[in-house]
């Protein structure tokens, strides 16, 4: 039998920079500073001039990053938050938290990222019945690609809302060649291990053009700090990132670019040999994704039996994901557009994601190409 195959493999990437982070590492034991030490400030700083914005919030996790932008805005009961169904419960789950209210839009069936037509129709829900008040739209970078960030935008300005870019997966994708912060006011993204660019814990950042934003959100990482440690000026929240793990994100930056080509080039192959069998999510020319996830539709009710030949042959599958957010008890009572989320039901009950990272070399892929195809004749 075949050696089974990792859903994301880290090691060859450890192995790339495991010298460089211990010797990080190294410094910062001798030194002592584990929490917000120099390396947070380097970061920081590399991290702007690779995002192209002016200010970077390094923070302890991805939700911290959602939740920073919205807090220093000032999102509060009464106000509305579009978020897409289909994503991971962060999205959603910051906007509750501040006691405002999310409003569920519907994707896209072949990007799989938010549908502005059902963007409209929530707006226009929201303003019939005039109960909340439109605050901010929160487009997902979903599976590492870019939303439609000019579209939205140019939504979002109409009706005097905040764009908060969701890019906990797609921080370093591109739509012709810009971030999503040309068109966003705030980019959140997260470094959990399994992101594109992770390191070896919880982290996140916040990136933005507004320094006046940028004040507030390193007050409230920091309890709402003022100029003094102990003269509190609001409430804020302890969101700091550990030393260690900016270091491993720093050195994980270096080689990021190189990264994002190597998940392009695989992305492509697996594309170019699978479309005959399963859909994969389509990627509008001009853009460039991160490839968080490879993910693809497996449609009729044959996703299950198709896991199942999948593991059989010793290729791993994973569902992002299951159950959209309209649908989960702790959100299923929050408004949804036009009623019905449609798209979101019928990608929840249809994707899989395919084991996808920098490292997987042809063999491997080729492996999982062909599992793929003897999947699906098993299954047809």
């Amino acid at each position: 039998m075949q050696q089974p195959i990792a859903f994301i493999d880290l090691g060859p990437q450890r192995d790339r920079v495991r010298e460089r982070i211990e010797a990080r590492f190294k410094r910062i034991f001798d030194t002592g500073a584990f929490i917000m030490g120099p390396d947070v400030e380097e970061l920081e700083t590399a991290l702007c001039e690779f995002g192209g914005m002016r200010e970077t919030i390094s923070c302890g996790s991805g939700t911290d990053a959602l939740l920073l932008p919205l807090a220093a805005w000032g999102i509060r009961p009464g106000d509305a938050v579009f978020v897409p169904s289909f994503t991971f419960a962060a999205s959603a789950e910051v906007v509750a938290m501040l006691g405002a209210t999310p409003v569920f839009v519907d994707c896209l069936p072949h990007t799989f990222n938010l549908d502005l037509d059902s963007l409209q129709a929530a707006l226009d829900d929201v303003r019939r019945e005039g109960k909340l008040r439109p605050a901010c739209v929160m487009p997902v970078d979903l599976f590492g690609q870019a939303a439609d960030y000019e579209s939205v935008r140019r939504i979002a300005d109409a009706h005097g809302m905040k764009v908060l870019s969701d890019a906990a997966q797609g921080f370093g994708a591109t739509t012709q060649g810009h971030m999503a912060g040309h068109w966003a006011d705030a980019v959140a993204t997260s470094f959990y291990p399994a992101k594109p660019l992770g390191c070896y814990g919880d982290g996140g950042m916040v990136q933005t053009n507004d320094a006046d934003l940028a004040a507030v959100m390193r007050s409230l990482r920091v309890h709402g700090s003022g100029a003094d440690r102990y003269d509190n000026v609001r409430i804020g929240m302890n969101a700091r990132m550990d030393t260690l793990q900016a270091a491993v994100v720093i050195e994980k930056l270096q080689i990021f670019p190189d990264e994002i080509e190597a998940r392009m080039r695989i992305a492509r192959r697996y594309t170019a040999a699978l479309s005959g069998a399963v859909t994969p999510q389509a990627l509008p020319n001009g853009m460039v994704s991160t490839w968080a996830q490879y993910t693809v539709r497996v449609p009729d009710g044959r996703r299950d039996a198709f896991m199942t030949e999948m593991k059989r042959q010793g290729v791993p599958t994973v569902i992002y994901y299951g159950k959209p957010l309209h649908r989960q008890s702790a959100y299923q009572h929050f408004p949804a557009a036009g009623g019905d989320l449609p798209v979101s039901d019928e990608l929840s009950r249809e994707v899989v994601s395919l084991p996808m990272h920098a490292y997987l070399d042809e063999a491997t892929q080729n492996r999982i190409i062909e599992a793929v195809h003897a999947s699906m004749r098993a299954v047809s």
